[in-house]
Order: structure tokens, then sequence, then C-alpha cells
């Protein structure tokens, strides 16, 4: 079982910037496509970005392509999100979250098995 630990969100002005991190513990991090969604206020969890084991993949959201990037650091055991040019519309909790395999950059909610407890991201107008 892995423990995910998501930090990094804050309150910040539209146009801003953020870096999320997600510190992994307890399962082998590197073995695993990891990934991001995020859940607003009222609406479903949606899908952000991923990446597979080696980082040789990703994919994202079209929402946030060309503003987001997922990338990680497998010594350390820790998953990044940066994200640049936030609008309001980014406004949610962000989780991140482990996938069952390392091979494929999936989108699918239901191909991950571990969460994290999520970091509020507030981005202001």
């Amino acid at each position: 079982q892995v423990q995910l630990v998501e930090s990094g969100g804050e309150l910040v002005q539209a146009g801003g910037s953020l870096r999320l991190s997600c510190a992994a513990s307890g399962r082998i991090f590197s073995d695993y496509t990891m990934g991001w969604f995020r859940q607003a206020p009222g609406k479903e969890r949606d899908f952000v970005a991923a990446i597979t084991w080696s980082g040789g993949n990703t994919v994202y959201a079209d929402s946030v392509k060309g503003r987001f990037t997922i990338s990680r650091d497998n010594a350390k055991n820790v998953l990044y999100l940066q994200m640049n040019n936030l609008v309001p519309e980014d406004t949610a909790v962000y989780y991140c979250a482990q996938a069952t395999q390392g091979f494929i950059a999936t989108m699918n909610a239901r191909d991950f098995g571990s969460w994290g407890q999520g970091t509020q991201v507030t981005v202001s107008s």
C-alpha cells in the first residue's frame, strides 16, 4: 500500500502559478504511472494529467494543455504538477493518485488504485 500526501495548494490570483507536490511512501513509487485529478465544488472528479513510471510519456486534459506540466522525481519519490497561467476555473481540490501499472499514461480514474487526501487550489479573478 502506498501513502500519498499532496502539498502546495493555496490561494492565487488569475494568471499566477503554483507547483503542487505529492510525496509517496510505502510502495515502490518508480514502478507505477502517477496522475493528478481535481474536483471542483459540486462537480465530479476530473482527470488532469498522468505520467508513466519513467516520465517518458505524459497525457493531459485538454483544459490544461500548454499550461500545466506533470513531472516526477523517482529518486525522491515525489510527483509534481507545475501550473501556470491559472484561471478561476482551475479552482478545485487536487488529488494525486497511483495507477496499478507503469507503462500507460492513463486518463481513467478506475486505473488508479491509491489516492491522496487532496490539496485545495483557489484561483481568484
